[in-house]
C-alpha cells in the first residue's frame, strides 16, 4: 500500500494530549500568594485570586493547601529561607559586601512578594512567629559579625538590622527600576548604614518641632483616637465595630451617626498620619539653608514623627493597601508629594543621582526607620532619634 500523503495526514484527528501538570506547580503558587499577600495584605488577599495568577482554579489550589492561612505561613517560610540559603552559600569570614550582596541580590529578585515580612507576619500564629524570628535572627547575626569586624562602632546589631531594612525597603514601593541598578543602589545604601558611627550627630542637626496630635474634642475624633491603637495592636480586620464602640462608650450602632464604616475610620487614620508629617517637614524645612542641611532636617523630621506616632504611622502603613482606591488615593497623593519633597532635596545634594535612583534611596532610608525603630522598641529618648537619624543619612550616602 502507498504511503498516505501529506495532505492526507494533515487532514487526520490530531491525538488528544493529556494536561499536564508543571512540577514546580506548588513553587508557582507560593510565589503567586507572595505577590498577591505583599500587595493587598492577607486579609484582603484571596484565595481565588492566587488561583487566577497561577492559572488554575480555586479547588486546584485547595488540593495544595488546605485553607489560606496555610498558604501565608508556607510564603513567609520560604521567603525566609532563600535569604538563609543566600547567606549559606557566603564562605564564613566573608566579607560584609560579600554578605549584603547576597542578601541583596535575592531581595530584589523577589521583590515583588517579599514585602510580606514587613506588616503581615503580624498575622501569623505564635509558633509560626517564633521560627520566622528564629531564622531572621541568623541573617542577622551573620550581617552583624561582618559589621563589628569592618566597623568596630557602637551600635552593631542595631547597625545590622538597620542595613536589612534599607535593602528590604525595595519590597515596599513600585518604583521601576534595572535590577543591576537596584542592587547596586542599595547595598551602597546598607553599606552606608553599617559604617554609620550611631553617635555622630550631623552639624546641621537642629531640634525638630512637630505639630501635636490633635486632641479629641468632638466624639468623631474620640472614635478616630480610640480606634488607631486598636487597629495597631490587633490589625484592621481583626478589630470590631462593637470594641470600637466600647472604647469610646458607645452602642456599635452609634458609630454610624459619625462614619459610614470601619474602612472609613482607617481612612481617617491614614490622612490624620499624612496631614501630621507634611505638617512637621513645613515647619523644620523654614529657614534651612542648602540642599544638605535640608535632607538632615527631613532625615530627623521622618524619624522624630516615626518615633513620636508610632501607631498612627503603623496603622497609615500597614494598612493602606486595604483601602478602596477612592479612599486610598487622596493619602497615595499625600505621600507623593511628601516623597517629591525628598527627591528635590536629595538630588541637589546628590546631584549624579537620577530621579528613579533618588526615589529608591529615600524609601531605603524609610526601611531603615522601620528596622531600627522596631528595634529599639520605639523607645521614643532624645538618643535613639539621633542614633536613627544618623544610619538614616548613612543610607542616602550624604
Amino acid at each position: 500500500m502507498a504511503p498516505a500523503s501529506s495532505s492526507a495526514r494533515s487532514a487526520a484527528p490530531a491525538e488528544p494530549v493529556p494536561a499536564t501538570r508543571p512540577r514546580n506547580r506548588r513553587q508557582l503558587i507560593v510565589e503567586a500568594a507572595g505577590r498577591v499577600f505583599s500587595e493587598r495584605g492577607y486579609h484582603t488577599a484571596s484565595m481565588e485570586e492566587v488561583a487566577a495568577q497561577v492559572g488554575i482554579s480555586a479547588a486546584a489550589l485547595y488540593r495544595h493547601f488546605p485553607n489560606k492561612y496555610a498558604l501565608f505561613a508556607e510564603c513567609a517560610d520560604v521567603m525566609v529561607d532563600g535569604l538563609v540559603e543566600a547567606l549559606d552559600e557566603v564562605p564564613p569570614g566573608a566579607s560584609l559586601t560579600d554578605v549584603l550582596t547576597a542578601l541583596t541580590r535575592i531581595t530584589v529578585a523577589h521583590r515583588a512578594s517579599g514585602g510580606v515580612y514587613r506588616w503581615e507576619a503580624r498575622y501569623l500564629n505564635r509558633e509560626d512567629r517564633r521560627r520566622l524570628r528564629v531564622k531572621f535572627g541568623r541573617l542577622v547575626e551573620r550581617v552583624e559579625e561582618a559589621v563589628r569586624r569592618e566597623h568596630p562602632l557602637p551600635d552593631e546589631r542595631l547597625r545590622a538590622v538597620a542595613a536589612l531594612g534599607a535593602i528590604g525597603s525595595i519590597t515596599m514601593h513600585h518604583t521601576s527600576i534595572a535590577q543591576r541598578r537596584a542592587e547596586e543602589l542599595l547595598l551602597a545604601a546598607a553599606l552606608g548604614v553599617a559604617a554609620s558611627d550611631p553617635a555622630a550627630v550631623p552639624p546641621e542637626a537642629h531640634p525638630v518641632e512637630l505639630p501635636a496630635r490633635p486632641v479629641p474634642r468632638t466624639r468623631r475624633a474620640e472614635i478616630l483616637a480610640a480606634s488607631v491603637p486598636l487597629f495597631a495592636r490587633n490589625g484592621f480586620a481583626n478589630v470590631t465595630n462593637g470594641q470600637i464602640a466600647q472604647a469610646v462608650g458607645l452602642t456599635p450602632s452609634a458609630l454610624y451617626r459619625h462614619y459610614p464604616g470601619k474602612i472609613d475610620i482607617l481612612a481617617a487614620a491614614c490622612l490624620q498620619a499624612a496631614a501630621l508629617l507634611s505638617q512637621g517637614v513645613e515647619r523644620n524645612l523654614q529657614g534651612v539653608a542648602g540642599p544638605r542641611a535640608a535632607v538632615v532636617a527631613l532625615a530627623s523630621t521622618y524619624v522624630a514623627y516615626s518615633f513620636e506616632h508610632t501607631e498612627l504611622n503603623s496603622v497609615a502603613e500597614a494598612e493602606l493597601g486595604g483601602l478602596p482606591d477612592a479612599l486610598r488615593r487622596p493619602v497615595v497623593l499625600a505621600q507623593r508629594e511628601h516623597i517629591a519633597v525628598w527627591e528635590q532635596q536629595l538630588r541637589q545634594a546628590r546631584p549624579e543621582l537620577g530621579p528613579r535612583q533618588t526615589r529608591v534611596l529615600v524609601h531605603a532610608g524609610f526601611g531603615v526607620v522601620v528596622e531600627a525603630g522596631r528595634a529599639l522598641r520605639w523607645r521614643d529618648t532624645p538618643e535613639h532619634r539621633e542614633t536613627v537619624t544618623a544610619l538614616v543619612l548613612g543610607a542616602l550616602g550624604v
